[in-house]
């Protein structure tokens, strides 16, 4: 048995979280495998929208269980109300959430930094969510961080308070005012309250299901464009969001991986600061944005909105050996007459060609496009390939030969029902 794996392709925000509670029944367990509260994977079914942020997505599905990997930073407090709400949805995940002992945990200090290191850096900013990500993670790699096992351990508060006192003496050095003892008093609540769930040795655990033959999904955060090492850095995430981070964040080998499933746009947003070749800072841009609903599900901000990005999609597959490509919110397109996308970049010393420059963030390169006619009609209803208009199957088999691998899932909706699926998805 193989763990597959589904991940975003561009720079967050494709809609992993959808895909996930579709695939989810075919699936015995999902695990997350890296990232935090920054994600934001939004659901919708029977006429109810939920927003999860550390859950893995088959929270929903009866018969799946859930992982927190080790790979994920957890901030107690945004589970607990996270759990919370599902429960006020009418799902308790008692019984089918676990929580890796390994697992980092974010303290109200982790938040406090995020939020001093960010405006430190003025008018450089980089866009964090702050959440406390990446000082968690900084934490983490220099070896000095409390993970969620220690919870249980006689000696946690000694623990908590030395490298609170840590972070007291960073926080004084960047002159920034905060009142610790009242995010204190939500911090000790929540890790009580998670006493009542599962913390188990994740890798153990993972690994013996699949010598039972039990199937596992793999579910990833953020997407490619913003990983530690190949995204656009240093506006990026914390951790490794590729499908390597999946060995990593939960204790696999390589040769367990499956298949990859990599989640993409009809077109291309994203959050916060960075660079971004193919933005539309025009009225087509706000008429993406409008008719997409582009605003973050964890922060609320407005995604910057632009069309799709081929070198860049064709990039994030190759890190990832993406098998199938799924193609998200296609119906978003349905009003437009013509459709461009990004299929070469000329740099700044007039080359052309389709690689990302080493430092995107610095460079600028120009969108080469090309253009397609829009579908310009309602897929609403459709459920099957077959059905599509052709100008939407030109449009896929132009991406299929550009980057070389299927598209076998496309969405033309925020439910779970309006998704169609080409073939059937091995489990």
């Amino acid at each position: 048995m193989k763990v597959d794996v589904l991940l975003g392709l561009q720079w967050g925000d494709e809609g992993k979280g959808k895909v996930v509670d579709v695939l989810a029944p075919k699936y015995n367990v999902v695990a997350r495998f890296q990232g935090g509260p920054n994600a934001g994977h939004t659901l919708e079914f029977e006429g109810r929208k939920h927003v999860l942020h550390q859950i893995p997505s088959g929270v929903f599905r009866e018969g799946v269980d859930n992982v927190i990997g080790n790979g994920v930073v957890l901030d107690p407090v945004i589970l607990r109300k996270e759990i919370e709400k599902l429960l006020d949805a009418g799902v308790d995940c008692k019984n089918c959430l676990s929580i890796s002992k390994k697992a980092q945990l974010i303290l109200p200090t982790h938040r406090l930094l995020d939020a001093a290191y960010e405006k430190s850096k003025g008018d450089k900013k980089i866009g964090s969510t702050l959440k406390g990500i990446g000082p968690t993670y900084q934490d983490k790699i220099a070896r000095v961080g409390l993970r969620i096992g220690d919870i249980l351990t006689k000696d946690f508060s000694q623990k908590y308070d030395r490298l609170v006192k840590h972070h007291e003496s960073i926080l004084k050095a960047y002159e920034f005012e905060y009142d610790l003892p009242e995010l204190e008093k939500d911090f000790y609540a929540a890790i009580e309250f998670l006493k009542q769930y599962k913390f188990i040795e994740s890798e153990y655990v993972i690994n013996d299901y699949l010598k039972t033959e039990k199937s596992v999904l793999a579910e990833g955060a953020q997407g490619s464009l913003l990983d530690i090492d190949f995204g656009s850095y240093p506006f990026v995430t914390s951790s490794n969001t590729m499908t390597a981070g999946a060995c990593t964040g939960l204790g696999v080998s390589p040769s367990r991986i499956g298949e990859v499933f990599g989640i993409f746009k009809a077109y291309c947003t994203r959050v916060g600061s960075g660079p971004f070749p193919t933005e539309l800072n025009d009225e087509t841009g706000e008429k993406l944005r409008k008719i997409g609903n582009e605003f973050g599900a964890t922060t609320g901000r407005p995604r910057r909105c632009g069309w799709l990005d081929l070198p860049a999609l064709k990039y994030a597959v190759m890190l990832n050996g993406v098998t199938q490509l799924y193609m998200m919110k296609a119906d978003v397109l349905n009003d437009f007459k013509e459709l461009k996308v990004c299929t070469d970049y000329k740099h700044e010393d007039g080359t052309i060609n389709q690689e990302l420059p080493y430092d995107l963030s610095t460079s600028t390169v120009e969108p080469i496009y090309r253009s397609f006619k829009g579908w310009d009609c309602d897929l609403e209803g459709i459920r099957d390939f077959d059905s599509l208009p052709v100008e939407v199957r030109e449009y896929i088999d132009f991406i299929e030969e550009y980057v070389g691998v299927p598209v076998t899932l496309v969405s033309i909706g925020p439910d779970r029902e309006a998704t169609i699926i080409k073939e059937e998805v091995p489990a």
